[in-house]
């Protein structure tokens, strides 16, 4: 079994401690000091002895584990060996980085170091020697696109080695909401079709080919598809006869319908009047193979609630357009999990090492990767059968996005919020790019739209299942169709007073039990990895156990200015969703799937239960565009050849959302064509 190798600097901790001379006039004891990370206040504790720092604990921090722990292990030590506040950022964990250098210089000064003599100590590691290495493939990228790639790859037999630029394992997949999108009979088959679901379908028989909203006139190959779909409606009502919808008719999918979703859902008109939409056999692959791909990650030990045998629960995720959404344990546990896949099936691993240039042989074949270290050392992977780029999109490079957008215009700036890891800037795409790679839908980036307004991270807030969610405005009126695609809503959000809107959340009717009523939510409740109670107290969300509270908890919040809700106008705006999901039609804005219907009554009769609110606004989500592969994940050239020796899966890819991706499909794709790339890979010729 291969160990996980991660760049770590040499600390000599003994020797820096008896050779570096102390900073002058601190005085023995224990000092504390504090910060601001990315998640909430870092507190460090730090232990002065004989005028040099014996010690640096961080004593409190509300860092995501799976991001931020290098950071907060390697700092503190590095702090010690060197004696000074000012050392090396951990790649990929810059904010709790220099969270922890914050708060041990405030400890320091406590102390009464000389601050200027510790700055001037402050500590680069030196570059080591140059380092070259031979394998079969080379993945670049360790998130879940890279790390599938990589295990399948070595499960054919090939010697994998895998780079990963962050101090850390799965990129935007470890701050994913573990979303999987796929097409499953046997789970629908234990849902009830719901009467706005049958409205939806209806829908879809009605369209004609010849109606020139679907622009057939320029993507013709999609007309086969609507038909398809509308033959598979009509034989599922068929098989059905006499069943009624929202009584005793089971749910309903299909490979067309999810084809169809992501045809609609990403056909997008560019602002110079262009239109595009999603690559059909890429669509076609991605919607064939979710499933297959969903329960090959069930073999590698990942958990989730509904892999075979462990009971079906199907949602919809924001964006997703259809219960079909399954759900992962994301985060650490998934990561964990492929990791260990990925070590068991024989994969080397390092991290903190940034693919720079590809390598070509004199035939023009791919046959390796430069690479660096986050101390500079040059690192050489010469492969025999090629390299997988899986390294991510470029939404954390808001400079980048507007450099190539077509789509969001003003609404885009280089400073924009993202939800990314900091590390996916683009760099794969950057390296295929200088071999000639093609690229194709550069021109659009997905809008998150229920992010974090401080952050731009999908963190701080509560909400349930996108067919139960109620958005409102500043003045507490809903604004938009729930349950449309996340580049509608962002849109529609950003016509907002500075983009923000408000989700308003009383417990899941679909994901929580079944019920079709929400009855309220405790302050000790988890949601998103953190207590109900914790957001309140950092001020991300408004609570109010009665309507009368909420609306108080928001002009506390909002500090005696607006927006700050009445209990009017909340009670009137929940009043009224609740009777859209009664009669399971919503005239104001058509939502498609209506649940979660609030029992007011119920909550305000019960102190111990209550209602959130929570502020929101779009950020940077996910890249559209990237390099063009073909659907078995090779990369294309700008005349449409493979470049040989070149692999790509994941958000480096473009072709497969076009102008907008569903929520729940970017799990499926990493998954789906990580795999393809990585057993591509292993066994070219």
């Amino acid at each position: 079994m291969k160990k996980l190798s991660s760049y770590v600097p040499e600390l000599g901790l003994l020797a820096a401690f008896s050779m570096l001379a102390g900073c002058g006039g601190a005085k023995s004891g224990v000092y504390t000091g504090s910060s601001v990370g990315m998640q909430g206040p870092v507190v460090v504790e730090m232990t002065v002895e004989k005028g040099k720092i014996a010690d640096v604990k961080v004593t409190e921090t509300h860092e995501t584990p799976s991001v931020a722990t290098v950071a907060l292990e390697r700092i503190p030590k590095e702090i010690v060996a060197h004696q000074t506040t000012s050392v090396d950022v951990v790649t990929g964990a810059t904010l709790a980085s220099r969270a922890v250098m914050s708060a041990a210089s405030k400890a320091a000064e406590a102390a009464g170091f000389d601050m200027k003599k510790m700055a001037a100590k402050a500590y680069k590691a030196p570059a080591g020697k140059d380092v070259t290495e031979n394998t079969d493939v080379v993945v670049v990228g360790g998130g879940g696109a890279g790390l599938s790639a990589a295990i399948s790859a070595a499960q054919q037999g090939a010697k994998v080695i895998l780079i990963e630029k962050s101090s850390f394992l799965g990129g935007n997949t470890v701050v994913a909401g573990g979303a999987f999108n796929a097409v499953d009979p046997e789970a629908q088959s234990e849902n009830i079709l719901s009467k706005a679901q049958e409205k939806t379908l209806n829908s879809y028989l009605a369209l004609s080919v010849n109606d020139k909203d679907l622009h057939f006139d320029q993507f013709g190959e999609w007309k086969q598809v609507l038909l398809d779909l509308q033959d598979s409606i009509r034989s599922f009502y068929a098989a059905n006869a006499g069943k009624k919808a929202g009584k005793d008719m089971p749910g309903y999918d299909s490979i067309p319908l999810h084809m169809w979703h992501i045809y609609t859902g990403g056909l997008r008109k560019m602002n110079d009047g262009t239109w595009i939409a999603s690559n059909i056999q890429l669509a076609r692959k991605l919607a064939e193979s979710a499933l297959d791909s969903y329960d090959w990650t069930g073999t590698l030990g990942v958990k989730a609630a509904s892999h075979k045998g462990a009971g079906k629960t199907l949602g919809t995720v924001l964006g997703a357009m259809w219960p079909r959404t399954h759900v992962y344990s994301n985060g650490i546990p998934l990561i964990t999990t492929l990791r260990e896949a990925a070590e068991k099936a024989g994969v080397t691993i390092y991290t903190e090492t940034a693919g720079t240039s590809l390598i070509k042989d004199a035939s023009g074949k791919i046959c390796g990767i430069n690479a660096k270290k986050a101390d500079g050392t040059k690192m050489t992977f010469n492969t025999t059968k090629g390299v997988v780029l899986a390294c991510g999109g470029y939404c954390a490079n808001p400079a980048m996005v507007k450099k190539y957008d077509k789509y969001w215009g003003k609404d885009l700036s280089d400073h924009t919020l993202t939800t990314n890891v900091g590390t996916n800037t683009g760099d794969g795409i950057n390296m295929a790019m200088e071999v000639g790679a093609a690229t194709v839908d550069l021109g659009v980036a997905q809008m998150m739209p229920s992010s974090s307004p401080i952050k731009g991270t999908m963190t701080d807030g509560c909400w349930g299942d996108a067919s139960e969610q109620i958005w409102i405005d500043g003045k507490g009126n809903r604004f938009v169709n729930e349950y449309a695609e996340r580049d509608v809503l962002a849109k529609a959000s950003l016509r907002l007073d500075n983009g923000i809107f408000y989700i308003i959340y009383a417990g899941s009717s679909v994901r929580g039990g079944g019920s079709k009523i929400v009855k309220g939510v405790k302050l000790d409740e988890n949601q998103f990895g953190s207590k109900i109670q914790d957001k309140v107290d950092n001020g991300h969300v408004f609570y109010g156990s009665t309507l009368k509270e909420l609306a108080e908890a928001s002009k506390k919040q909002a500090g005696g200015a607006a927006p700050a809700f009445t209990e009017e106008q909340l009670r009137s705006t929940i009043e009224k969703y609740n009777s859209y999901v009664a009669s399971q039609n919503d005239p104001d804005f058509g939502k498609e799937v209506l649940a979660g219907a609030i029992d007011l009554d119920y909550i305000e009769s019960h102190p111990d239960v209550g209602i959130v609110i929570s502020p929101r606004k779009a950020s940077l989500h996910h890249t559209m565009g990237g390099v063009a592969i073909n659907t078995s994940a090779e990369v294309l050239d700008t005349n449409g050849n493979v470049i040989k020796g070149l692999w790509a899966a994941g958000e480096v890819t473009g072709g497969i959302h076009a102008g907008n991706r569903l929520g729940g499909n970017a799990i499926a794709d990493i998954f789906t064509f990580g795999r393809i790339a990585g057993k591509g890979a292993a066994t070219a010729k």
